[in-house]
């Protein structure tokens, strides 16, 4: 199922900081944030970025390090200084269908 909306003006971007996000690994599953499918919406507007992502549970202990792990990916990967809003949501709730094939 994994599919990232992208959205915004500046598309590009966009595109790069889902790539970087691939360097998120979420600790517990041992796979990257993105072919998890945690990864709901990346927009990107003159110069502000807004992620939206979840986690595979609610209850999740690893959620602020993942977030915190996200924050820094994409700080040393955008090429110019960018806000970066990262939103944990929650619906619709994450389920393995949301994984890429290569990750199931």
């Amino acid at each position: 199922m994994n599919q990232t909306r992208i959205e915004g003006s500046d598309f590009g971007t966009a595109e790069l900081a889902l790539d970087a996000l691939r360097a998120v690994i979420d600790p517990e599953m041992g796979m990257d944030v993105v072919d998890l499918g945690m990864i709901y919406a990346v927009e990107a507007n003159e110069g502000r970025l807004r992620v939206e992502m979840t986690m595979t549970s609610a209850a999740c202990p690893m959620a602020d390090a993942i977030v915190r792990d996200a924050r820094a990916v994409l700080e040393r990967s955008l090429p110019d200084p960018m806000e970066i809003e990262i939103e944990l949501v929650w619906d619709p709730p994450w389920t393995p269908a949301m994984m890429s094939e290569m990750a199931r």
